[in-house]
């Protein structure tokens, strides 16, 4: 009997000793930390544990958001196997029938509805392989103009001001390293501890270093109690806050008159707008006392290095990339470009932020932040692809703007990959609205989010334990994404989805890919000699060298730590500065008696976007289960809104239920709610339509609104 137990025992215990370790990176956040999910079984069960590796950026930090990352990826919700809505209900059915039912029907509707009838809606989750195929695919094998991607919602205010600005975009013009011995820093509109909180230590270290750090936002937040002095901006005020910045430095003799003369167009021109203005009504536009705005740009000009960091708090306005570029024109001003301490950070949101918008997902562009409108560029990309460069379709709208061609009936099917863009654009009942209109409308996700319920036919995709690739963090390094895990079902990866896709469609020979590494071999191609220049970057250098920060034109480059040293990217080397309104071309929404408080949208740290993946995880739902709403208390007294009540939140396009969280950090004319949720908490329904004219970014950060109890609201 004895020996019959120790057998027993020993067969457990050799059960209970496999384990399996997985390479990856967090799927969330632009840091792109490395990490290794740990897969122990013991006996029949199996237990996960996730420790970060060292690298470059992140230093082996993990946040809880990448602590708890496998919980969605090993979700029973997730989508194993394709999904047909048949009389309203989703059943499932074989690859073979799901691409069939594509070829039909994209067939279909382009023999009635034109090549443009179709479009794509990408996502900046992918890899930098399957951003640059969605792009290559949209334009070669469905052969239409209309991509765009949820990107456009985030990162193109400081995109596109950072090309106009110095002739290309890079999130980081310097590697993080340099952060931790910089003299002064200006966070606008950017709340690192919740939404980076791995990049955080560069900024403490940069404190212990002597570093004044000026925040600005209109709300106390973990990364502003950082700070040196924090300027309570109202909502939607940057742009003229930056002008009071500029103004401070101009006339206190601040400027780099060296740098300015060799090196910048545009400066007279500022100053002159800059003279007319009046320090009274900035402080009056913004809600910053004048004696603040002297302090910060008086200690911004005078110190020898500086950085300026921009997030969406600035960006996501009408005139977000106006406002970034009033933020660079006092960079150029006080000469803190191109320098060792010196630069801008545009911080990224999404994990493949920086790296999906250089390869073709954005309606104007082709790999390599190539032009579609540019002949020379078409031609070059045209060769790459072996297609002719007249069949290339020309440039389309942006992400919103193609919901408004679904809704209007130009657009009759879609593509949509990785995104929710019910839950994360503005005007959203437009958006449901316009799904629901669709012909024939495909989505490949995890799961069945809000928007893939709209979906007739919906694709399953493998998560970041499974799908290798490279990806492009917010310092522009590129690393390369190991992933080894199995994928679970019939699920399969992005890139084969594509080519799959276009193999039925009659266009496999353009598509003919048989591994992630294959593909980025043709995106180096097509990124020579363009701006985003990986050509030098291979999968080998990846895995010896931890990442490598493009441009990177050979295989001997190192590659660039630091941009713009001898010149800027505009043809003559220059960088231009432009006169910034205090007020923005699209007028925005100021309250009013009738809705007499700012909304302001943003994170909280334990969710991500809107909240498909992190809502699926135990341990970060449990963190933040519901949406909430944060108000002063004396502007929650003069509402009759208790803290942790219901409350009911409606502006000109809608309402939704949240629970009140009184905070004395916010402004009393200001609430904010975050984007996370979805349904009756989709605080993007309140938001308007109204698109940056430049870079079509929507106006998040700034709307007006009324609230009221839910009790009254019901009562009436």
């Amino acid at each position: 009997m004895t020996e019959l137990l120790l057998k027993y025992f020993r067969s457990r215990q050799q059960e209970a000793e496999t384990e399996r370790v997985y390479d990856t990176q967090c799927p969330y956040c632009s840091m792109q930390c490395k990490m290794q999910l740990i897969e122990q079984s013991i006996v029949s069960r199996k237990q996960y544990k996730t420790i970060g590796k060292d690298n470059p950026t992140s230093e082996g930090r993990l946040c809880i958001k990448g602590m708890n990352a496998h919980q969605h990826a090993l979700h029973s919700d997730r989508v194993t196997y394709p999904l047909l809505k048949v009389n309203g209900e989703f059943v499932r059915i074989s690859w073979e029938q799901a691409l069939e039912k594509i070829r039909e029907n994209f067939t279909s509707i382009q023999a009635e509805d034109g090549n443009d009838a179709l479009a794509v809606y990408g996502s900046a989750s992918i890899t930098n392989e399957e951003a640059y195929l969605l792009g290559k695919f949209a334009r070669v094998a469905l052969q239409t103009k209309y991509i765009d991607y949820n990107g456009r919602l985030c990162m193109s205010a400081a995109a596109s001001a950072a090309s106009q600005t110095f002739g290309m975009d890079r999130g980081f013009t310097n590697s993080m390293s340099e952060i931790s011995n910089v003299r002064c820093i200006i966070l606008a509109g950017t709340n690192i501890a919740e939404c980076q909180p791995t990049m955080m230590p560069y900024f403490e270290r940069a404190k212990e270093n002597g570093a004044y750090i000026i925040a600005i936002d209109p709300r106390e937040t973990a990364t502003t109690k950082m700070a040196d002095l924090h300027l309570k901006v109202k909502p939607g005020a940057d742009a003229a806050l930056a002008n009071g910045l500029l103004k401070v430095i101009i006339e206190e003799g601040l400027v780099d008159e060296a740098f300015v003369r060799e090196r910048v167009k545009g400066f007279d021109e500022v100053a002159e707008h800059v003279a007319a203005l009046d320090m009274d009504e900035i402080a009056e536009l913004t809600g910053v006392p004048v004696e603040q705005i002297r302090k910060a740009g008086g200690i911004f000009g005078r110190e020898e290095t500086g950085m300026i960091f921009t997030a969406r708090g600035v960006e996501q306005q009408t005139d977000g990339s106006a406002a970034v570029r009033n933020f660079l024109n006092i960079l150029l001003a006080t000469g803190k470009m191109g320098k060792p301490y010196c630069g801008y950070g545009a911080v990224t949101g999404q994990s493949n932020g920086q790296g999906a918008r250089e390869h073709g997902q954005k309606a104007d562009q082709l790999p390599g932040y190539r032009l579609i409108e540019n002949e020379e560029h078409r031609a070059y990309i045209a060769d790459v692809w072996g297609v002719r460069a007249e069949d290339l379709p020309r440039k389309g709208v942006s992400a919103y703007e193609m919901m408004e061609k679904v809704h209007s009936g130009e657009i009759t099917g879609m593509l949509l990959m990785c995104s929710n863009p019910i839950v994360s654009n503005p005007n959203a009942h437009l958006v449901q609205e316009a799904l629901q209109k669709l012909k024939f409308f495909v989505a490949v996700d995890l799961f069945i989010s809000e928007t893939a319920r709209l979906a007739d036919l919906i694709l399953p995709a493998s998560s970041y334990l499974e799908d290798e690739g490279t990806m492009t963090n917010v310092e522009g390094r590129v690393t390369l994404r190991e992933a080894s895990k199995p994928c679970p079902g019939e699920t399969r990866h992005d890139w084969q989805i594509l080519c799959d896709i276009a193999k039925v469609l009659g266009k496999g020979e353009y598509f003919s890919f048989s591994s992630a590494e294959e593909i980025f071999n043709e995106l180096r191609i097509a990124s020579r000699g363009g701006l985003a220049d990986y050509s030098g970057i291979t999968y080998d250098r990846l895995r010896k060298e931890n990442g490598i920060l493009w441009p990177c034109p050979d295989p001997e480059h190192p590659g660039t730590k630091r941009l713009f040293e001898e010149s800027f990217a505009h043809p003559d080397g220059k960088a231009v500065m432009v006169a910034v309104s205090n007020n923005s071309v699209v007028p925005k929404e100021k309250p009013d008696g009738e809705f007499p408080l700012y909304l302001t949208t943003g994170r909280v740290m334990s969710h991500y976007l809107t909240g498909v993946q992190t809502r699926k995880s135990s341990s970060l739902a449990a963190r933040n289960f519901e949406s909430f709403m944060e108000i002063h208390p004396a502007t929650a007294m003069k509402y009759n809104i208790q803290d942790q009540s219901l409350v009911k939140v409606e502006s000109r396009r809608g309402s939704i239920v949240v629970r009140s969280q009184w905070s004395d950090k916010i402004r009393q004319d200001t609430v904010f709610v975050p984007f996370h949720w979805a349904d009756s908490q989709n605080v993007n329904f309140l938001i308007p339509k109204d698109l940056d004219p430049t870079c079509r970014m929507p106006g998040f950060k700034a709307s007006a609104v009324k609230i009221s109890p839910v009790v009254e609201a019901i009562s009436h």
